[in-house]
């Protein structure tokens, strides 16, 4: 179910988004939108990508954070459990340990929620 815009084709996430906030949620779906439509990147590169700055800015629990949308909008497009938890390993050389630790906690919860 890979979309052409994983942001403005995906009509659950922006819901998502305007439920944080309304303005919040229209403003990230046209500023997000047309970055993921730039075109030269894939959009599940894209998508792995998110992951891995979630993962240097250490924002993968609490209300309204992106991790697990993040995880989701890669596996829409494509990616595969092994390919996000290879850019979780891969990112403890440049984030750190601590901080990809984290990460596989909350991955291993949204991968029993699936």
């Amino acid at each position: 179910m890979a979309y052409e815009n994983a942001v403005l084709d995906d009509k659950e996430l922006q819901e998502s988004l305007k439920s944080i906030n309304p303005k919040f949620g229209d403003f990230v779906t046209r500023v997000a939108g047309e970055a993921w439509g730039l075109p030269l990147i894939d959009q599940k590169t894209k998508a792995l990508i998110t992951i891995a700055v979630d993962i240097a800015n250490q924002d993968h629990t609490g209300p309204g954070n992106p991790f697990g949308t993040h995880v989701n909008m890669a596996l829409k497009q494509g990616a595969t459990r092994q390919e996000i938890e290879e850019v979780l390993l891969f990112m403890c050389a440049y984030a750190g340990f601590n901080k990809v630790a984290g990460c596989f906690g909350t991955l291993n919860q949204i991968w029993d929620s699936l």
